[in-house]
């Protein structure tokens, strides 16, 4: 009996840890629902592609063998400027293979704010931002940086590190501003906000902020900074905000796994460039801050880094020597970036239950 009450307890340990990291829900429900509810960077036939010298991994092999309990559907691995580990399960909901970034596509946002800079329609990352639908909130007056680095003073009012704890929701009201357009959060619930010290608060709002200031500054030439951005890729997505006025773009991203991939790929090259993006990268991290620690999934690149530059993770635990570049969303979104050794690793789940110590920690750590 006492060996069934334990089973019993592990199991729904092992239920509850699921249901919190994956909701069928958040996928659209057909491709209709989907193309309505996204902006399309359509992509150019000629993309990337990648050479493979495929090999097998155990540690990843039984990962997938396990993944409705593990919820990994697609791992790769890039080094030597080849693919050498590439597994996948896809499962039934996804759309045209598909997979969402979660906050991974925070980091691509900074991205396109990179290259935004670069191409002259943002003056630098200490701008400050002049735009008046920041009028009489928090953010009016601040600097890009502040908002690239989660520093903009708003913990007051929302973020993963208000009080109380609020996990991206109206603090008041509770609503969740996530689908909401940001002129209706400006002009309704950021009106009359005080900005607070300049601590690292961790907030969807923010990224929603840096997206459209960037929209915003490129103007008519909006689309062909995108197209710039994601040359070379299949066709990818943000996703568009479908509550309130002015419908806004989010920071939501939709690619197939392999173009997650080239994307990484095009991050690390520019890192490892002489060129205009990879001093960008190379600002962001050289003014990164020591972020909060207290994120809520017990492992992954959020909780194994130790500072956040420009909606980057960096300094992983045990390898601070090492400029390595980590992305990460809800669920088990991964993508960590090896740049002097030129590594690179995409995972996407349902849920995060997979083993990233071994699968992603200890293969970079190599």
């Amino acid at each position: 009996m006492k060996k069934l009450l334990l089973l019993f307890l592990a199991a729904s340990s092992v239920s509850a840890n699921m249901s919190t990291w994956y909701n069928e829900d958040s996928y659209p429900r057909g491709l209709h629902d989907f193309i309505r509810g996204m902006h399309e960077i359509q992509g150019d036939y000629n993309y990337y592609k990648f050479e493979s010298n495929l090999e097998k991994n155990q540690d990843v092999l039984d990962e997938f063998a396990n993944n409705n309990r593990t919820g990994i559907i697609s791992y790769l691995l890039f080094e030597d400027d080849k693919i050498v580990i590439d597994e996948v399960d896809m499962p039934p909901m996804i759309i045209n293979g598909q997979l969402p970034s979660n906050s991974v596509g925070k980091s691509l946002v900074s991205y396109v704010a990179g290259h935004a800079i670069c191409e002259g329609y943002i003056s630098s990352v200490n701008e400050v931002m002049d735009w008046n639908l920041l009028d009489n909130t928090l953010y009016e007056g601040q600097t890009l940086l502040n908002i690239l680095n989660m520093t903009a003073g708003d913990q007051n009012y929302i973020g993963e590190y208000s009080q109380p704890r609020v996990d991206n929701q109206w603090k008041a009201s509770g609503e969740n501003l996530n689908m909401t357009s940001l002129e209706t959060i400006m002009n309704s619930n950021m009106q009359n906000t005080v900005k607070g010290s300049d601590v690292y608060n961790y907030s969807a709002l923010t990224t929603h902020v840096l997206m459209n200031y960037v929209i915003y500054k490129a103007g008519d030439n909006w689309e062909k900074l995108l197209d710039k951005v994601f040359d070379n890729k299949n066709s990818v997505y943000f996703e568009k905000t479908r509550k309130g006025n002015g419908h806004s773009i989010r920071y939501s991203f939709y690619a197939d796994r392999y173009d997650y991939l080239r994307i990484a790929k095009s991050i690390m090259d520019d890192w490892n460039s002489d060129g205009c993006v990879g001093d960008y990268l190379h600002t962001i991290y050289n003014k990164r801050i020591v972020k909060n620690d207290g994120w809520p999934e017990p492992h992954g690149v959020t909780n194994y880094t130790k500072s956040y530059g420009g909606q980057f993770y960096f300094d992983f635990v045990g390898l601070e020597n090492r400029e390595i570049i980590g992305l990460s969303g809800f669920a088990g979104q991964d993508i960590v970036i090896d740049t002097d050794n030129e590594k690179i690793i995409v995972v996407n789940s349902k849920y995060k239950n997979y083993d990233w110590e071994e699968i992603v920690y200890e293969t970079i750590k190599e």
